[in-house]
């Protein structure tokens, strides 16, 4: 089994999937023990899906701790990346925000993160704190917790402005 992202046109018709690269193998003695790779297999491939919004790479939870996953989907032409998750609440307490900002503000890419909220069946209880980031960093939308739906503008020319006056990813020189 993998832990997959599916994207279904707007007819229902399944148009990409992405099976998570990065399993969440953690063991916290008296805290938190989870072992993602228990029960499921790797994937081994980073996934763009041409939309009519624009190019979406797709991501999951654990995988927005490794930047390079990001690099490799932006030179792959995407302009939004996905980050559903089920980020803890210690550590979504910690990371979460930064670390999509983060995300966000190198590769110049809007994310779309929905994160779980509440309490689970291992025993902790999930951060929620769904968020929208804009390819500046700026946070566009936020549903601290409970059931919400988050509106936010995906602008693509704000990408191609923001990628224009702030020129990173063309002066990147260790890209293949």
């Amino acid at each position: 089994m993998f832990n997959t992202s599916c994207v279904f046109s707007p007819e229902g018709r399944l148009i990409g999937q992405y099976r998570k690269i990065h399993l969440f193998d953690v063991d916290l003695p008296d805290r938190v023990s989870v072992n993602e790779s228990d029960t499921r297999a790797p994937g081994d491939e980073p996934v763009v899906v041409e939309t009519a919004l624009g190019t979406i790479g797709l991501s999951i939870c654990y995988d927005l701790r490794f930047p390079e996953l990001y690099r490799v989907l932006v030179q792959r032409g995407a302009t939004i990346i996905t980050v559903p998750a089920a980020f803890t609440a210690p550590t979504g307490e910690a990371h979460w925000d930064c670390l999509l900002r983060a995300r966000a503000i190198e590769n110049q890419v809007y994310l779309l993160a929905p994160n779980q909220y509440g309490s689970t069946p291992h025993g902790f209880s999930d951060y929620g704190h769904t968020m929208v980031i804009g390819p500046w960093g700026d946070i566009l939308g936020c549903a601290a917790d409970g059931d919400a739906v988050v509106h936010a503008t995906i602008d693509p020319d704000r990408v191609t402005t923001v990628r224009r006056e702030m020129p990173c990813l063309a002066h990147a020189r260790l890209l293949d």
